[in-house]
């Protein structure tokens, strides 16, 4: 078993991170409230290139990244700069979470769960938990394993033999700053219904002038999660009080719900 979580967020495949993925408005929105009304300082933690740190540090709010990838962080960094920030970052894995200060509001959007073993995870919420100060809130998003139809028949024997998927064909591709074309696909070749562990392969391409001039393949595992479970592991990291939500909204969870938000408080 691995000691460092296997991602895929590195090379190309960080460039394609920093060069398209924008945040979403209502998601970037939610964390600002949640910070704003819990308190500072704010953790984005597993921050990448910094899609959510930059826009609330313009915003003036006081807020530090970590992340396990110096590929995304040194985007992040390229990216601040260009605002005339300067954000304090962290290169570390979430289980290896040992920060100089402590915060009000930690926030994980989109990345728990994300290359660690079961363990690791379980280790996470506990840092997370230490490094937070008394009242102070982690809230993290996360998608239920039957949020994608497609993958969720996986879970299926006879669905598994179809396995490792095909690439799609190639399409997709977006122009970068410098003009250079970036094209990124994904696909699930393995999942473990018994582990609750899908393994997903990732393929960047960097095309210019028509020419296809690197390409990178990359293997991220993902441990998959329901609601019970994860009310388990923040109880048992020492989170008293935890809520879950529909979404980015201020409703409880419901049945119909897919993605949830949980906010759990020291």
């Amino acid at each position: 078993m691995q000691d460092c979580p296997q991602t895929w967020h590195y090379g190309l495949i960080a460039r394609w991170w920093a060069e398209f993925n924008e945040p979403d408005p209502r998601e970037l929105a939610f964390y600002r409230d949640m910070i704003e009304q819990n308190g500072e300082p704010g953790l984005d933690l597993g921050c990448g290139t910094g899609r959510l740190l930059i826009p609330l540090l313009e915003s003036g709010l006081d807020v530090d990244g970590c992340d396990i990838s110096p590929d995304m962080l040194a985007h992040c960094r390229d990216a601040a700069a260009v605002q005339g920030l300067t954000p304090t970052l962290f290169q570390l894995a979430m289980h290896e979470l040992v920060l100089p200060r402590t915060y009000r509001t930690i926030y994980i959007c989109d990345s728990f769960g994300l290359g660690g073993r079961r363990e690791q995870d379980a280790e996470a919420l506990r840092r997370c938990y230490a490094q937070l100060t008394p009242g102070g809130k982690l809230v993290f998003s996360h998608y239920l394993p039957y949020d994608d139809l497609e993958r969720w028949l996986l879970w299926l024997p006879e669905e598994r033999k179809r396995l490792p998927e095909q690439w799609a064909e190639e399409g997709g591709r977006k122009q970068a700053a410098n003009g250079d074309e970036i094209g990124l696909r994904a696909r699930v070749i393995d999942l473990d219904p018994i582990e609750q562990r899908q393994t997903l392969e990732m393929r960047a391409q960097l095309w210019r002038d028509g020419r296809l001039e690197e390409q990178e393949d990359r293997v991220l595992q993902e441990n998959l999660y329901f609601r019970n479970e994860l009310l388990l592991l923040l109880t048992n990291a020492g989170f008293a009080t935890i809520s879950v939500r529909a979404g980015y909204s201020a409703e409880e969870a419901t049945p119909d719900d897919t993605m949830l938000v949980f906010v759990a408080q020291k």
